[in-house]
């Protein structure tokens, strides 16, 4: 016999450390199925994943020193978010999105929307946003806030964790 555990909330936090396309598509795509079923959800972005939310699209020269603004200018924002495997060359998420299209399945400027009106929480990492020489207003609006791991830990308590 199966039994199922219940709690009062049930929440689900998200690690987005890589700033691969297909890893951020799944996060967000997760992300906005979980909320969509009434789950309090959490995305935490830290290092390469910290590229899917940067306001500036294409390559900035952000960061504080000539190592941070290199990183940040090669990364170059969401629009420019390779592929995992088989990037060919960049053209592999323009490929990605196009397959996604036509398939019906919503993009990754929809899950950003969607995840946005679904009130997922969008946190930035702290140490990871001072290694690369990002700053608070280098991110999207919809990043709730920047935070340590304590604080990031303790809003996911009793939560499942996922590393994208």
């Amino acid at each position: 016999m199966i039994q199922e555990i219940k709690s009062e909330h049930k929440k689900i936090s998200i690690v987005c450390f890589s700033g691969d396309f297909d890893k951020i598509v799944a996060a967000y795509t997760i992300a906005t199925g979980a909320a969509a079923t009434n789950r309090e959800v959490t995305l935490f972005f830290t290092f390469w994943g910290l590229n899917a939310l940067k306001k500036r699209q294409g390559h900035s020269w952000l960061g504080k020193d000539f190592l941070s603004r290199m990183f940040n200018f090669i990364m170059g924002g969401r629009k420019n978010l390779p592929l995992s495997r088989l990037n060919f060359a960049g053209m592999s998420p323009g490929l990605m999105s196009g397959m996604m299209k036509k398939n019906n399945v919503a993009s990754l400027e929809e899950l950003f929307e969607a995840a946005d009106a679904l009130g997922v929480r969008i946190y930035a990492c702290e140490m990871a946003m001072h290694i690369l020489g990002l700053k608070r207003e280098d991110l999207e609006d919809s990043v709730a806030d920047v935070v340590g791991v304590a604080t990031f830990l303790n809003e996911s308590e009793d939560a499942h964790i996922i590393f994208i």
